[in-house]
């Protein structure tokens, strides 16, 4: 058989397979047209041979370029999933509820800089950022009420936590248990990835191999205990809204994502087990059709890494599931009404990239945290997105597109180059060696500012033009009404802080607090002993400083 009709005969063997795949997945109901009432097929494709689709394929099958499922939005739309926490615990429960009511179908955890830092509201560091930029989280008794009257058994919760994501998790099942929810049954994802820590945000604990540590137990106790939580999600979006493009925010976020592969792997671990419990977190930036190709190229990435690196044979273990949120560097103080746009793009360019969960920001986060009609707008977006657009009807509506496969295949290119080098760095070949020398090395750090100073330079010369910033600049809007944190709230926060120190039973906590540094001693598993102190009622700050004393703290090296 010449070349051309064995194309052909690949991509009709390959139609045939989508159709019987799709033919026994779960649909959802109702008719599938255009506003103007034309049927759509669930999916397109070549019509006669084309020498690229081997790389492109059909829906749900390797290297899943065009997305996991062979139903794609038809099956399930995205999970609505907006991330929001302010003041204290009650203060946010409120708000969940107000967004669980309006449609959303999860919830996400922002925490305010305390708990990130693994600090308690009464701690010197904390005065005058308690409850400022998320939820104040000191003990269990705080995620309880964070959770009030929301079953933890059958809502997904997604926690935005990286340096002390360990004893929070343990928090969170703790209040679990408290509402009777056997452990077992619990689905979420905690974020967990210290990498992007060191590379971007800056919010560490410990040197990388303790937090290494803390992780490999992590996904030692999930893959036993809670089979279907997800205890890491790398992240991506902190790397890009530090300043990198498109290409390095891919790349970088991979190559994270295989050091915990490879994590795995060192601790014994069945990759096919727990390679499905990762997950991802995109930036999702204004350029659309960049945008739509990097999650395109990093479904087809991870894919072929996974099965030909690192031999998983599961397809749910070469599976790339990633939330996207949209760029909050892409919005404007001025004319802040804009950033409904922006964010509105953004987010379609993530639906059609096909991405499994979606947050849309608010308007007003330039300026402080959502007001509740703000949350409103943001939410309402997704809705119209999928309620009104019929985007949800055909699989990878963009697949074929001569510039989206261009643009896919050359951000993959660019992101096997920076695999290659980050291998290159390391001692012994592996990704994770790789990363930890890029992290002492500050290479990572200086690629970022490299290219963040690049775009700020455009931004000056006017090469780059953002309506309302360096164009189009008159207007006729008001100024905002916006959300402030009242300083009552941390003084609340640390009087029932001390209530609950008071009423407690401290020898517990001294027994337990013991028990946790006793265990990382040794190699252990951490999480049950972590789990004892969270029960106990032991603080965040508490657990953390135990830690700290043991394994001591972190200062990035000076770079110049």
């Amino acid at each position: 058989m010449d070349p051309k009709h064995a194309r052909d005969a690949d991509i009709e063997a390959g139609r045939a397979r989508w159709q019987a795949r799709y033919d026994a997945a779960y649909k959802r109901a109702g008719e599938f047209r255009t506003l103007s009432g034309l049927e759509v097929d669930p999916v397109y494709g070549p019509a006669s041979s084309d020498p690229r689709f081997a790389r492109i394929g059909w829906p749900g099958e390797f290297p899943f370029t065009r997305g996991l499922h062979p139903t794609g939005y038809r099956g399930r739309p995205w999970t609505i999933r907006q991330f929001a926490g302010f003041g204290n615990a009650q203060q946010t429960n409120e708000r969940y509820k107000m967004i669980l009511g309006a449609g959303g179908g999860g919830l996400s955890v922002a925490f305010d800089m305390p708990t990130l830092m693994g600090r308690d509201s009464d701690d010197a560091h904390s005065l005058g950022e308690v409850g400022h930029c998320g939820v104040a989280i000191d003990s269990a008794l705080d995620m309880d009420q964070l959770f009030a009257g929301i079953p933890l058994g059958e809502v997904t919760t997604s926690m935005t936590i990286s340096g002390p994501a360990v004893p929070i998790f343990c928090m969170y099942v703790v209040a679990a248990e408290r509402q009777g929810v056997p452990t077992g049954k619990l689905n979420g994802t905690l974020q967990t990835d210290i990498f992007k820590e060191y590379i971007a945000q800056k919010e560490w604990l410990f040197a990388p191999e303790p937090h290494l540590r803390l992780i490999g137990d992590l996904m030692e106790f999930c893959a036993a205990e809670i089979p279907a939580y997800k205890p890491l999600s790398v992240s991506g979006y902190h790397i890009r809204e530090a300043g990198s493009t498109a290409a390095q925010e891919l790349a970088f976020t991979l190559a994270d994502g295989f050091g915990y592969v490879e994590l795995g792997l060192s601790r014994g671990l069945d990759v096919d087990a727990f390679a499905p419990g990762l997950s991802f977190f995109f930036d999702a930036h204004i350029d659309f059709f960049e945008e739509i190709a990097k999650f395109r190229a990093a479904r087809r990435i991870w894919a072929r890494w996974m099965r030909d690196v690192y031999g998983a044979r599961t397809e749910k273990a070469q599976w790339l599931r990633f939330h996207t949120q949209t760029a909050g560097v892409s919005l404007t103080a001025q004319q802040p009404d804009n950033n409904i746009v922006r964010t509105a793009i953004e987010a379609l360019a993530a639906v059609l990239g096909g991405t499994n969960s979606l947050h849309t920001n608010a308007l007003d986060e330039v300026l402080a945290l959502p007001s509740a009609k703000a949350a409103e707008i943001a939410l309402r977006t997704q809705q119209v997105i999928m309620e009104e657009t019929e985007v949800v009807n055909v699989v990878d509506p963009l697949g074929g597109s001569w510039y989206v496969e261009e643009l896919t295949d050359r951000l993959e290119a660019e992101a096997e180059a920076v695999f290659a080098k980050i291998r290159d760095m390391g001692s012994d070949g592996t990704m994770t060696s790789g990363i930890l020398r890029g992290i002492e090395d500050g290479w990572f750090m200086s690629e970022i500012a490299e290219a963040a100073f690049d775009y700020q330079r455009k931004l000056e010369k006017g090469d780059k033009r953002i309506v309302g910033v360096n164009c189009h600049t008159a207007t006729v809007e008001e100024p905002l009404e916006i959300l402030r944190i009242s300083h009552e709230v941390e003084v609340e926060q640390r009087r029932v802080l001390a209530e609950r120190r008071a009423a407690r039973d401290q020898a517990a906590v001294d027994a337990a607090l013991a028990g946790l540094v006793a265990a990382a001693r040794t190699s252990e598993n951490m999480i049950p002993p972590m789990l004892e102190a969270a029960r106990a009622e032991a603080t965040l700050g508490e657990i953390c400083d135990a830690l700290r004393d043991e394994w001591g703290t972190y200062s990035e090296p000076a770079r110049f």
